[in-house]
């Protein structure tokens, strides 16, 4: 009597070869990208990013501002975003969305995008699953790296920044370019092992944040002047309590939302708290200041900052990464903000800057010239020429 594992193997060697032949067919009809990583004008362009809209913070207007650029130079874009999932909201963070199991339908939206670039912004669920697949298929990726993910980790869980970083190493080190906004973030990434980091610098929208000389006189809100502006998500790690907590003369305005506003309203009730504003609105908001106050210490870029000048509002920040880069560009930075350890001595400096120099400064940060450093960074190589068809011999050549 033949052994009872014997006797199933048929049966499992057709189980097998089902699933197999399930598999396939799952991916018939469709192919890889054939054009990813080969360079041709115009461009299709995938950018995956967890950080989106309604989020405000400096991501997801650089990414909105990157498309348009991109759009405007005649390049096609897909934008993968949360919104396109089914999502939950983030522990802690119900304001940011994460996209739940999002592997296969990203698979797909890829091959249909058939892109000459696939570019990845973010470290979360989107993020990986596109460098999942990326990896898994032998497809050339970029990333950048937009938020220091490893302390804003450790600030609101304690997890130590090494897990971080070593989660962050291991995202980015098979990206064949890592993308930073800053010299010193590039070396400092460099000294944690991330490899070669390259330069790609931010930009402002000029024409939006601009000088609105009839906001210089009342308020639009009705706050006393000088007004102390901060724009932002209303988080542990933006250290706006720190702002908050100086004695400044005027009135302070904070706009943005976050987990951190219902507290922050309680403990500082004489601030004006406006809520997230956008487009306009925004834009408003910077050129009515007399000064914007830029409490972080975690920040990559801090695009509010050149936001803030592009609409004649001197800036006012601690002296570290992030504002020490952005006004650091060129000499005519200090014209245009002040750092200083006290956070309250900043503050003053910026209030007696010229309005006209802020203005002159943002000017240098222009978007057409930061998306073409951003294509030049992309995986992309040139098309090799079509080989030219072998000449066929005639009937009377054979002979």
């Amino acid at each position: 009597m033949p052994h009872e594992s014997q006797a199933l193997a048929p049966l499992a060697t057709r189980g097998k070869r089902r699933r197999v032949a399930r598999l396939f067919s799952r991916f018939r009809g469709r192919p890889l990208p054939k054009d990813v990583g080969r360079f041709s004008e115009p461009l299709r362009i995938v950018i995956v990013s967890d950080a989106a809209p309604p989020q405000v913070n400096g991501v997801v207007r650089t990414l909105q501002q990157l498309t348009q650029n991109l759009k405007a130079m005649g390049h096609e874009v897909t934008f993968i975003t949360p919104d396109l999932f089914t999502t939950v909201p983030m522990p802690t963070y119900p304001e940011i969305r994460l996209a739940l199991f999002p592997g296969r339908k990203i698979a797909r939206m890829i091959r249909e995008a058939n892109p000459n670039a696939i570019h990845i912004a973010t470290e979360g669920p989107l993020g990986l699953a596109a460098r999942s697949f990326c990896v898994r298929k032998g497809i050339p990726f970029s990333t950048s790296f937009h938020t220091r993910f490893a302390e804003y980790l450790n600030a609101r869980t304690g997890i130590p920044l090494s897990w971080g970083y070593a989660f962050l190493r291991r995202f980015h080190a098979k990206a064949t370019a890592l993308m930073v906004a800053t010299p010193s973030l590039q070396a400092e990434l460099k000294e944690r092992g991330f490899g070669e980091p390259v330069i790609w610098s931010r930009g402002v929208d000029t024409e939006l944040y601009r000088p609105r000389p009839d906001l210089m006189e009342a308020h639009p809100n009705g706050l006393a002047r000088p007004v102390f502006l901060n724009v932002g998500r209303v988080a542990v790690e933006k250290n706006i309590d720190a702002f908050l907590e100086l004695d400044l003369p005027g009135s302070k305005m904070i706009v943005g939302d976050g987990p951190r506003l219902d507290y922050l309203k309680k403990k500082f009730p004489d601030a004006h708290f406006a809520g997230p504003l956008f487009g306009e609105e925004l834009a408003a908001a910077y050129a009515a200041a007399d000064v914007f106050v830029f409490p972080s210490k975690t920040d990559t870029f801090g695009l509010v900052l050149i936001e803030a000048m592009a609409a004649g509002t001197p800036v006012a920040g601690y002296p570290v990464q992030g504002p020490g880069d952005v006004l650091a560009f060129t000499p005519d930075g200090m014209k245009a903000g002040a750092l200083d350890d006290d956070l309250k001595a900043a503050c003053l400096k910026a209030l007696e800057l010229n309005r006209t120099d802020a203005r002159a400064y943002a000017m240098t940060f222009a978007w057409d010239a930061c998306a073409k450093q951003f294509i030049t960074n992309l995986a992309l190589e040139e098309m090799p020429e079509e080989p030219a068809p072998a000449p066929q011999r005639t009937a009377e050549a054979a002979v």
